[in-house]
């Protein structure tokens, strides 16, 4: 497998013989490596890999890295894969090819406290390049990317390309503000307006504030999750 080439200010960190690159990512950025390290993993059925962020704002705001994270990879499937791949976002990371659900988007930073500045904030990407443990059709709600037509698709360059795409949202974020981040974001959502539950509410999805926490309205009542509410607590 080819070595994947990152773009200025960032760099690849490779692993392997099992370990998760999200839970490297965030034990280095404990220990305080740099900002824009991506530790990746690429094995015959499955793209992994976490990008190492440092925001200079608080937690709450923090958080639009991870739906930057997001666009950045539906950008570069959109760049590599046939034009007839749809990709679409979940608010919580969630990732949807064709309509099945596809891998996800995580994050973890070193505090839990939205008004809080972060050291460290850690966004992992995990996508399943083909199902070995199920046959097509064993799992109709879930499906991989070689299931999709995807199979002419490198994953080396398509982790290349994520991280360029990424770059770019992040950038545009902290030169901009999250308006173009939102604008980009909200065309790849397809659950606005429809019913949902999250933090033990079900409502419907109306949308985001600034900091992309769901507006979800339940009854009479408009409720506010924020988006730092999916982040994994460290263990």
């Amino acid at each position: 497998m080819n070595e994947p080439t990152f773009p200025p200010l960032m760099s690849g960190e490779r692993v392997e013989g099992g370990i998760d690159p999200f839970e490297k990512a965030c034990a280095m950025a404990a220990l305080g490596c740099d900002a824009g390290r991506i530790v990746y993993d690429i094995t015959a059925d499955r793209l992994a890999a976490a990008l190492v962020v440092a925001p200079e704002v608080p937690l709450e705001a923090a958080m639009a890295v991870l739906p930057a994270c997001g666009i950045g990879f539906q950008n570069a499937l959109g760049a590599l894969g046939p034009p007839e791949v749809a990709v679409h976002l979940e608010w919580d990371g969630g990732i949807r090819v064709n309509g099945g659900a596809c891998g996800r988007l995580r994050a973890m930073a070193d505090t839990s406290d939205p008004r809080a500045e972060p050291s460290w904030l850690v966004i992992g990407l995990d996508v399943p390049l083909m199902q070995l443990a199920a046959r097509p059709g064993d799992r109709p709600d879930q499906t991989a990317l070689y299931e999709e037509g995807c199979a002419d698709v490198d994953p080396v360059a398509l982790l290349e390309s994520w991280a360029r795409h990424t770059l770019v949202w992040i950038n545009r974020w902290e030169d901009a503000g999250a308006r173009a981040l939102q604008s980009e974001w909200r065309g790849l959502v397809d659950t606005i307006g429809e019913d949902v539950t999250r933090n033990g509410l079900t409502g419907t999805f109306l949308g985001v504030d600034e900091n992309f926490g769901m507006l979800l309205r339940a009854g009479e009542a408009t409720h506010l999750v924020p988006l730092s509410k999916v982040l994994e607590q460290k263990t």
